[in-house]
């Protein structure tokens, strides 16, 4: 199942999108948004595939956009105008739909789209969504989304759940490092660890998540406020 969201600022295109989708077994639309910023916000908390963008909006490109992405996402772009397709395709573009589509040619786009899907999943180009930790003598997955944050307790760590209950398991910071996406997750601190997107606010050396504070620690301080820039907070 391909899981994928729709950014097209036209009512009648986010329409057309989730008509089309109801129709095919293997895509997933999970949300349409009409502006990036709005679709950004949401991808911070929700992994997806693929993505539908539009080529135009008022206030900025999707083009631009979907490059400073930074993310390994299928992309397919839909537009009103002919000659952003060369620039499209540029960026690696599954395909380019041009407005009105009717449905044949969108079940064209998606096979392309599935096919590049299963080669990715393969050739395991799609990453892992899980954590898996042995924990009471059990493996344990946690989904990456879930985590809040990550402490060090001597010899072991301590995972932080969204409404869960924290666990416990034994491994080093430094090999836990190595089994997150690094794109998502920095250590800000020798003793913790935090998921960017879970970052509500950042005072000074004092990082905000809502349910607790984490202090950021002087020898990661650069490394840290250069990955929360780049994020675009």
């Amino acid at each position: 199942m391909i899981n994928c969201i729709g950014i097209d600022n036209d009512p009648a295109t986010i329409d057309l999108l989730v008509k089309f989708c109801s129709d095919v077994q293997f895509i997933d639309l999970q949300n349409n948004f009409n502006s990036t910023m709005e679709a950004s916000r949401y991808m911070r908390k929700h992994p997806v595939d693929m993505i539908f963008l539009n080529t135009t909006f008022k206030d900025n490109s999707g083009l631009e956009f979907y490059k400073d992405l930074n993310q390994n996402l299928i992309v397919v772009f839909l537009s009103d105008f002919k000659e952003f397709a060369v620039d499209a395709y540029n960026l690696n573009a599954i395909d380019y739909l041009l407005k009105p589509f009717n449905l044949k040619r969108f079940i064209q786009c998606l096979n392309k789209a599935n096919e590049m899907y299963n080669f990715k999943k393969q050739t395991g180009i799609i990453t892992e969504k899980y954590l898996h930790v042995r924990s009471d003598y059990s493996l344990v997955k946690i989904a990456f989304i879930e985590i809040v944050f990550i402490e060090t307790l001597d010899d072991y760590i301590k995972i932080h759940i969204l409404g869960k209950k924290p666990i416990l398991t034994l491994m080093s910071m430094k090999t836990v490092m190595d089994k997150l996406p690094e794109n998502d997750f920095i250590r800000v601190h020798r003793s913790y660890i935090v998921p960017i997107n879970q970052i509500e606010s950042v005072r000074g050396k004092v990082i905000n998540l809502g349910i607790t504070e984490i202090p950021i620690g002087k020898s990661h301080e650069v490394a840290f406020f250069k990955a929360y820039i780049q994020k675009g907070f």
